[in-house]
């Protein structure tokens, strides 16, 4: 039975990509379904076999050492303020991203993530049927996030094109950042983190290829570097620490307004129709919860999750799936995970629109005129993730 329903989910996504294409006759066959099948091979190997599971325990070992190392300093600055055996949800999972950030900073800085993402880009391009600049966003999206992946390619910004524009940030809303990956995996199983992440890169690959085919020549398809001033390392760690502090403390804010305003509207909902705002959306959403592979008997608690997480953000929904997670079974806790592991949310399009305008506010002001279309699109790449997964378990 499962294999129908994913056949289905598979079908229902296509069409739904396709229905808004903006070139239905330059869609490409070919490199969508050789993603689509490289989505399920990846699929299987993370979450059943032992070279997935190897995989996943080295990635898990890493971040934990890594939130242990980050753990000293918060606890140097911060210690004695939480009771013994307590926990506060900005010490222990936001400020963890300070740390990571400055690594990738470093990392940065000495070269090593630059030829990552050109060598997995240039694997990239040669079967996803999109350009090379492309193929490197999507990578680049994956490790610096939504907003500073634009910066790498800030000179080329004013060059590149509306429909390969909107490619780029929707592979950027449908990642996530490496420096949030450890807060993530303190919320979720790790395995279903990584295996989002990984299948997230395809899915908006494939996505983009139905709403916005098209051709890029020789000429066009062509990555320069920016040439930035070159800074002296310490400069660079403070602006990494910083940016990173930045992003914790942005995170805490918004999951301060989301979740208040998120109570007091259930609580007026509920007065109101006698069941809570939340559960009026789950009855909308549980359709696509039960096309991924959802029980029939769970699809509305899991259709909650996923529009708490369309219209609020990832950490918000992570927080509620983790008060519900008892309830569910560990299928469905899979789906609704890797569904929530990517930057599709409403405030998004808000951030990639800034931050391109704050690069090139011509440029910003094209992505704020198709951020709908960008979501939508975002989103499908989640409904896809979630689907593929849901046939792995």
């Amino acid at each position: 039975m499962k294999f129908l329903i994913f056949i289905a989910a598979l079908l229902v996504i296509l069409f739904l990509a396709y229905i808004v294409s903006n070139g239905k006759k330059k869609i490409k066959i070919r490199p969508i379904l050789t993603m689509i099948v490289l989505q399920l091979i990846f699929a299987f190997v993370l979450l059943n076999t032992e070279a997935g599971l190897f995989v996943i325990k080295g990635v898990t070992y890493v971040f934990d050492k890594l939130l242990a190392y980050a753990a000293e300093g918060i606890n140097f600055v911060f210690g004695g303020m939480v009771n013994e055996g307590a926990s506060t949800f900005f010490l222990n999972v936001l400020l963890p991203i300070v740390f990571i950030s400055a690594l990738i900073g470093i990392f940065q800085y000495f070269k090593i993530l630059p030829i990552i993402v050109r060598f997995i880009g240039s694997l990239l391009s040669k079967v996803n049927g999109l350009g090379k600049l492309e193929s490197f966003n999507g990578v680049a999206s994956a490790i610096f996030g939504q907003s500073e992946v634009f910066i790498s390619f800030k000179k080329q910004l004013p060059h590149i094109p509306q429909h390969r524009l909107y490619t780029m940030c929707t592979s950027a809303m449908s990642t996530v950042s490496a420096s949030i990956l450890g807060a993530y995996m303190t919320m979720i199983e790790p395995k279903y983190v990584i295996t989002a992440l990984v299948l997230n890169l395809f899915g908006g690959f494939i996505i983009a290829n139905l709403i916005n085919p098209y051709e890029v020549s020789p000429e066009e398809d062509i990555i320069e570097d920016t040439n930035e001033r070159k800074q002296s390392f310490f400069e660079m760690l403070g602006e990494y620490i910083m940016d990173g502090f930045k992003v914790a403390v942005v995170v805490g804010a918004m999951l301060i307004g989301f979740v208040a305003l998120i109570g007091m509207v259930n609580s007026i909902f509920e007065g109101a129709v006698g069941v809570s705002f939340q559960t009026a959306l789950g009855y909308v959403f549980a359709p696509f919860a039960f096309l991924v592979g959802v029980p029939a008997s769970e699809m509305v608690q899991a259709g909650a999750i996923m529009s708490t997480k369309l219209l609020t953000n990832e950490f918000v929904a992570m927080i509620n799936l983790g008060e519900i997670s008892g309830t569910l079974s560990d299928r469905t806790v899979g789906i609704i995970s890797v569904f929530l592991v990517s930057f599709a949310n409403f405030a998004s399009i808000g951030i990639i629109s800034g931050a391109v305008k704050g690069l090139n506010e011509e440029k910003g002001n094209t992505v704020a005129k198709f951020g709908l279309k960008l979501l939508y699109g975002a989103t499908l790449v989640s409904l896809l993730t979630a689907a593929v997964t849901g046939i792995m378990l």
